[in-house]
Order: structure tokens, then sequence, then C-alpha cells
């Protein structure tokens, strides 16, 4: 049975239609109400305005509404009469309680009841750190009895041949009694005025770190939609128009499609219901949807899907337990994605494919077997102020190329990374709050890229960020802090498909995408513009806060060259910067390297390391081991509780103008077979009876000469004191702006490459004073 009309207007009451079919043409329109349609369907071609509500649609074998054509601008005279109906409904729509769906219940009609949503809250205590779960949709939950101290969570134990675990509970505090403190005093050279000592003092203040984790929880705040719409006029005219297909409180269920929206149609779609379907909404061809409190369920393919140039609103929906992506943008899609529910799908929340676009805000993304927002294949949506946590894989993962603005979304209690990128993901990750993940916060796989800028990443059980040294990130001016293994980590070890987490990798289908993602890079912004001209090299750790974490602050197994750069790695639970291997040349250049629970810095046999201008203070071991080769200069080693430097096995070390002083032990010691230059260095006497210098060396070309001596009699000279120049390091410009500014440019290098050859001859000769 096939009902059509081509003019006019026509109303169904409580009708029965089935194994059949209505068809409405422009300018002819329609009103259908409490109305069952089984086996039947509804086509709509350029009608201007039409309304069907508080009907029924199952067992479709096909689409149960095709809408098709740009709504016709032809009005008849019945426009006006249903246009009065559309915005009765919608306002009586808003008047209703928002923590409910508004559909109509029949038998058999319910909506799932949502089981409690935890969230994270960060808490840092004077003398310990620690994060709570919790129920209830609060962030922030003023409830310390359940505290999980982080030092349960240290998964170290495999790095052991490395970094011997320690038994010391802070590695801020000084280990010696107060004599020796006394002691210490009159020979310490005072070093707290450098170039990052007031990012360091707030790294030193607890409550500090505590305030500016509670501010941002409350600055990254779920906005409503009506606070949404408030700010955002295209949000807001999308919300309140009238034009093409109506559908209000109908229930689709039981049949493969729900509504199809093709070739500049549009539709609105208010508080139904879309169950047990193959999909819920398909929208293409430069058509739009509006779909306001929907519920979305138990679809066997994507519950919403949008492609080529669609786009539209889709808010404050529930879109849960969908077999594939809870929303699916590909092929230059660009809809708005608001105060969405999106949950508990065997695939990912959202995906972004093909250059897909969009504005993704505001949305919980919780309970997904995959990631949470998953883009791949040069997509390219904005993502900001989402909640992502609880999810089985990665909270966002950037693959294929894809791309992407991140910024300002809380990203906590995820499986995997917080953020997940390889193979060619290029996205700028910018002030989020990646925190309490079961494993690493950030992680940059085999050849992934990106800007990761400015993000408070806390209390991961993993490591803060793991890289590879095939992956070319530029890390800038982040707080890594309280994370259960290593601040930062790069391995130099390949991708394979073992590597990815369960249901993260290759599995996904998307072809069509993969065909033709080679020639769709739109470069349109000057950042992609600039970075086209002066392509990423180098991977760059710069102006980062490193501290707390559970094992060493920044740990290197790298292939590749590496640069890290003006970054405070404080207080971590074994050494600062640990470098095992180092094919290419790994610069360490003007950090502040102070007060972790071993050594400030170790460099393995076999790697090749420049160390220039470095604040290296106050370690619990030595300041620098070396085994390696290359370049330690202009670097100030003050107060570690062993040697200053020390030089081993067959170390190639080029050591110059450094100044040096340990309080126990040797400022500079060589063994072994250990060569290279030892020359102009300033080394200060400590309380210790030892030699300033131990040459011990075996090796005939291990040269040391020029060296400047400084004993102290019982006070210390002031005019020794680290002054001309003042202690290291040393920034231009000062210190570096906030860790969580939100300044977009990225900071150049500030250090430039030096020869790391070491000189095989001159004579041995050092200066008394």
């Amino acid at each position: 049975l096939t009902l059509q009309t081509t003019s006019g207007y026509v109303q169904f009451d409580s009708c029965n239609f089935e194994s059949g079919q209505l068809q409405i043409q422009a300018p002819g329109t329609c009103q259908v109400k409490f109305c069952t349609f089984s086996q039947a369907s509804i086509h709509l071609r350029s009608v201007a305005l039409c309304i069907l509500e508080n009907c029924e649609f199952t067992g479709s074998e096909n689409v149960s509404v095709t809408v098709e054509g740009c709504p016709n601008s032809d009005h008849n005279w019945a426009c006006k009469h249903l246009a009065m109906l559309a915005k009765s409904c919608t306002a009586s729509t808003r008047e209703s309680d928002p923590a409910s769906c508004p559909v109509a219940r029949r038998d058999g009609w319910e909506e799932l009841q949502l089981g409690p949503v935890r969230t994270c809250e960060i808490i840092v205590g004077e003398e310990q750190s620690s994060f709570l779960s919790t129920a209830g949709a609060q962030i922030l939950v003023d409830s310390a009895q359940e505290d999980t101290e982080f030092g349960e969570n240290l998964r170290a134990a495999k790095e052991e041949e490395e970094y011997p675990a320690l038994h010391s509970n802070s590695s801020d505090s000084d280990l010696h009694s107060d004599n020796e403190e006394d002691a210490q005093a009159s020979y310490k050279l005072p070093y707290q005025a450098h170039s990052l000592s007031h990012t360091l003092a707030d790294v030193m203040d607890s409550r500090f770190q505590s305030n500016r984790l509670h501010t941002l929880q409350r600055d990254l705040k779920l906005k409503s939609l009506q606070q949404e719409l408030q700010q955002d006029k295209e949000a807001q005219s999308l919300a309140n128009s009238l034009q093409g297909c109506i559908i209000r409180q109908c229930l689709f269920r039981d049949g493969k499609g729900g509504i199809f929206i093709y070739s500049r149609g549009q539709a609105k779609l208010e508080g139904s219901i879309f169950r047990d379907l193959t999909y819920a909404v398909r929208c293409i061809q430069n058509s739009k949807v509006i779909m306001l409190r929907n519920d979305i369920h138990h679809c066997k393919a994507s519950g919403i899907s949008l492609r080529l140039s669609a786009g539209g609103l889709i808010a404050d929906n529930n879109i849960h337990s969908n077999s594939e992506a809870g929303v699916d943008i590909r092929k230059g899609a660009n809809p708005l994605v608001l105060c969405n529910k999106i949950h508990s799908g065997l695939r990912s929340g959202i995906v972004v494919v093909g250059s897909g676009k969009g504005i993704i805000r505001s949305n919980q993304i919780y309970g997904n077997k995959e990631a949470g927002i998953y883009i791949l294949y040069n997509g390219n949506p904005t993502v900001s102020g989402n909640h992502i946590f609880q999810g089985l894989a990665a909270g966002i993962a950037v693959n294929e190329n894809g791309r992407g603005q991140i910024t300002g979304n809380i990203i906590c209690e995820n499986q995997w990374g917080g953020a997940d990128i390889r193979h060619g993901g290029d996205p700028v990750l910018r002030n989020n709050l990646i925190s309490c993940g079961y494993s690493d916060g950030v992680v940059v796989g085999e050849r992934g890229k990106g800007l990761i800028e400015g993000n408070a990443i806390y209390g991961n059980k993993g490591c803060g960020v793991w890289m590879m040294s095939s992956s070319l990130p530029h890390l800038i001016n982040n707080q890594i802090s309280h994370n259960s293994i290593y601040g930062v980590a790069v391995f130099c070890r390949k991708d394979d498909t073992g590597d990815y987490p369960p249901g993260q990798g290759g599995s996904e289908s998307f072809q069509e995408e993969r065909e033709g993602a080679g020639g769709e890079n739109d470069s349109d912004s000057e950042e992609e513009y600039l970075a086209a001209l002066h392509p990423i090299s180098v991977a760059l750790v710069e102006l980062n806060s490193i501290n707390h974490n559970g094992a060493a602050g920044l740990h290197v197994k790298s292939s590749e060259a590496l640069n890290i750069i003006a970054n405070v790695i404080h207080a971590n639970h074994d050494g600062g910067v640990a470098v095992l291997q180092s094919s290419q040349l790994t610069r360490i250049a003007n950090n502040s390297i102070s007060c972790n629970s071993r050594g400030g810095v170790l460099v393995e046999a076999d790697c090749q390391v420049e160390l220039r201008g470095n604040g290296i203070y106050e370690n619990s071991s030595h300041g620098i081991v070396s085994k390696g080769e290359g370049v330690i200069a202009e670097n100030d080693i003050v107060g570690n509780h062993r040697c200053g430097l020390q030089l081993l096995q067959t170390a190639d070390m080029k050591v110059t103008k450094n100044r040096i002083q340990s309080f126990w032990d040797y400022g500079i010691a060589v063994f072994d077979e250990a060569k290279g230059l030892v020359q102009e260095n300033l080394i200060f006497q400590g309380r210790s009876k030892k030699s300033i210098l131990r040459p011990i060396s075996n090796a005939e070309n291990c040269i040391i000469q020029n060296n400047v001596l400084l004993a102290f009699k019982k006070r210390f000279d002031t005019e020794c004191m680290l002054i001309n120049p003042p202690a290291r390091p040393h920034l231009e410009g000062g210190a570096p702006v906030s860790c969580m500014a939100t300044s977009g440019q990225r900071v150049a290098s500030i250090t430039t490459r030096v020869d790391g050859g070491c000189h095989n001859h001159g004579s041995i000769f050092c200066t008394i004073l």
C-alpha cells in the first residue's frame, strides 16, 4: 500500500500502517500523530515542514523515515499552522525536567537507567599525593577517607637492575642530621635564584599544586546545554530551527534503519527512542540533522552516522550500548556534538575519520570498549570541555594521520593511555587534565607527532608520558607529576600489531577512507603552514615540570636524536635523567635537576650526550655519572650527596667550564679507562677530607688541566658564590610561563649544537687557591 500526496496537507491520527509506504512531496506537507508503522515507512521529498509525533516504527526492512532534498521555500497554506504546533511542542519540552527523557511511555517502552558515574578527584596532601574514585556525577568531592597512596601503585619492580628500589618517602628532605646540616650550611652554595626557581618553588609547595589542580577541575566543569546555547549562537540557531521533518517522541525499534537524510535534506529529532536497529540515524550529502534529548542504544552498527559534508546539532542525547561507534563522523562531515552522554559502546564513543571535522564539546564519554574519541585518516575535529573517563582503551586515540585540536578536557581513569598518538597522528593536545589512568598518561607510539602543551598529567599508574624514539612530538610546558613509574619515558622499540591495546589497532574497517586519505590534507591554518615549511626533525621535551614520579623523571632508551630543554626535574623517586641508550645525540640543556632520590643524571656506555647549562642540585647520589661520550659544559653541579661528577669505564667526555661542589665526596672522580678532557672547571671543596679532584683513570689520553680548585677554611667566601654568572640554568627572558598557559606558540629551542670531540693531548695542570 502506497499513499502519496504532492500538494496540500494530509493528517493521520491513530492509524496503523503495515507493509506500505507514505510518500509526501513538496509543496505537500503532513502531520502524523499516534500512528503505528509495522514494516512500513515514510518518504519525504523536499517537504518544507512536517511533523511526526508519538509514533511507533517497528520491523522495517529498509529505513523507517527517509528525508530527501532541501526543504522547499514554497510553503503551502498549512505550514504556518504546523510551525505554531512545532513551537508549542518545543516550549513544552524545554519546561520538562532535563534529567528525564521526555519520551511517551507505552508498553515495552523504557529508558535505560544509568548506573553510577564515577569521576576522578585529585588530592595533593602535604606529605603524600593520592587520588580517589567516587560515585556520583560531582567532580569535586570532599572525601579524604578513600585516599589511595601512589606508592601502592608503583610498578617499577622490573627496573630494579637499573634503579634499585628506594625506601625514602620524600626526596625533598635532607638525609643528614642537624649537626651535619649546620656544618653543610657554612659550605653551601646558594642556587635558589636560577631562571627556573619560580617554577621550582611552585612544585615544592604542595598546597599550591593542590589549589591549581582544583582550580583546573573547576574551570573544566561540564557545561549544560543551556549554557552552551547561550554562548554559541550557531548552536542556538540550529536548536531553534523549524525546517524539513520534525520527529518528536517517537519509537524506532527492531528494524534496519531509523532515519535516513540525504541530498541536502533536513530533519529535527526530539525526545525519541531508537533501539535494536542496524543504525539509528544516517545523514549524508550536505544534509543537516538536529537531534535533541533522544535515546539511542543497542544498534548493530553506529548509532549516528554523518558523511559527505553533512552537519547539524547533536545535543543532550543518551547514546549507549551500540555495536560500533556512538557517533561516526567522516568524509567532510562537520556537526556540533554538545552535552551528550556517550557510553557503554562495544567500540569507540565517537569516531572522526576521512577528513571528518566537527566540534565535540561538553560531552560525557565513558565506559566504551575502545577509545572514547578515535581520530584517524585526516580527521580533524575540535574537542574541548569533555569528560572522557573509565574507557576500556585510550581516552582519545589519534592514528593514521589524524589531527585535531584537543583542549580543556578531563581525561581520567581510562585503562590505556589518556591520549594515544600513533602512525602519523599529529594533534594539538593542550590544557587538558589527564589523570588517574590505569596505564600511561600520554602515549606517543611509532611515527606519532603532535604538540603536547600545557597539560596536567597527574597520578597515572604507568608513566606520565611514554613515547617511542621513532616519534616526533613536541612536549612543552606540561605539569607531569605523581605518576607511578617514569615521568617521561622514551623507548626505541618499534610498533607492531601486538603493541596496540585491545581493540585499538588495525581492527577498524576504514578502507574507503584509507584509499583517499593521501590527497585530503587541507592545511588551512598558519600553524600547519609553518610546520610544512619547517618540518619537525627532532623530538623535543621543553619547559615541563616533571616531579614526584615513582621512578626516574626522564628515562631515555632512544635510537634517534632527542632535545631535553629547560625542564624542572624534581623530587622523583629515582634518578632525575637516565640515558640508557642513545644512538644519536641526546641534548640536555638548561634544566633544573634537583632533589631526586638517586643521582641527577646517569649516562650509560655507548650513549652520546651533550649536557650544557644545567643546574644539578641536591640529588641523593652523584650529580652526574657518565660511562658514555659527549660534552659536559657550563653546568652547576652543587650539593649532591655523593660525587659531583663521575667518569666510569670507557667514558669519553669533554668536561669544561662547570662549577662543581660535593659536600661529602669528590668533586670530580675519574675511574677505570675513562678518557677525554677535564679542563677549566671551578671545583669548590666541601666538608669532606677527600681530595677535591680524583684522577685515577688508567687511560693515557685522559687529560686534566687548567682547573681551579677552591678550598675553604671555616667561613665561606661570599665572593665565590654562584654569582658571576648566577646559578644555572639561564633562560632568555627569565622564567617560563605557567604550566597551564594558554599560549599556543611553539617555543623555540634555546641551545645550539657544539662539537662533541675530546682532546687527546696536553699536560695535567691544576691551580689550587
